[in-house]
């Protein structure tokens, strides 16, 4: 009879705890499950960006350097934010559970502002990554062209890419469209301008070049003067035509040859 007492005590007493506190009992049970959740959120987004092959594709660009110096990687990176960011809504609804935040605030707040954040953080993100892989891959199809004028392309390119990733973060904050979409629009308006003002001599060796790849008024392997230069012809491309005399190799644009003409030497 005594164990049954000290065992009905306990029981009450039990009761009583979870009657008198039953919404931290369920707070504590949501965030351990928001935990356990944002740990398996981060494994599945680790695996799915491995599967996808994206430490190939981000492989080389600064800010997977810069990320491997502090210790982790892109793909950690972007694991790491959505497991993170499971565990705070989660946080978020325990402690509603147990009245340490007003509903309205969560509903309309604290809920949109961290999805938002989110959003915009990973936007910016992939922003950076794809302009930074955008630089590498003009700047490995533009290393053969020895125009002055060519350097700036990848750097316009990247900084395009970084400019749209953050006018769509900042919308994502709530920033108003409007301005942002005057933003862009001049900004596409100054880098059409000065981007033309920059590489015109690159865009008239272009144009040169498809005309002389088109027309062929001489082939690799004959005997020019070009630009005050007498060699063979070694190579000629879009941008450059290459003329080898006496061991030494002369680069000349393209435009200058149709400027200046090219005189073709017939033995």
């Amino acid at each position: 009879m005594p164990h049954d007492a000290g065992g009905t005590g306990l029981d009450a007493t039990l009761h009583r705890l979870l009657a008198d506190r039953f919404e931290l009992f369920v707070g504590i049970v949501v965030f351990l499950l928001a935990l356990v959740a944002g740990v398996l959120t981060r494994r599945y987004v680790r695996r799915l960006l491995r599967g996808l092959d994206v430490p190939t594709a981000v492989e080389g660009t600064p800010f997977e350097r810069t990320a491997q110096r502090l210790g982790t990687s892109t793909v950690g990176l972007l694991a790491n934010l959505c497991g993170l960011f499971v565990l705070v809504v989660g946080g978020l609804v325990a402690l509603r559970l147990v009245n340490a935040l007003p509903q309205d605030l969560l509903t309309t707040r604290l809920t949109d502002f961290f999805r938002q954040l989110f959003i915009a953080v990973i936007v910016l993100i992939v922003g950076v990554i794809t302009g930074d892989k955008l630089d590498l891959y003009v700047r490995e199809r533009l290393r053969s062209v020895k125009v002055p004028e060519a350097g700036i392309v990848p750097t316009l390119a990247k900084y395009s890419v970084f400019y749209v990733a953050a006018l769509v973060a900042l919308s994502q904050l709530g920033v108003a469209t409007l301005p942002l979409l005057v933003l862009l629009a001049a900004y596409a308006f100054g880098l059409v301008l000065l981007g033309g003002l920059a590489t015109k001599d690159l865009l008239a060796s272009a144009a040169a070049g498809v005309y002389l790849l088109l027309t062929e008024p001489y082939a690799i392997g004959d005997e020019v003067e070009v630009d005050g230069r007498r060699g063979i012809v070694q190579e000629v491309d879009t941008f450059v035509t290459r003329v080898e005399a006496e061991g030494e190799e002369y680069v000349v644009p393209n435009h200058r040859v149709f400027r200046r003409g090219i005189v073709v030497v017939r033995s």
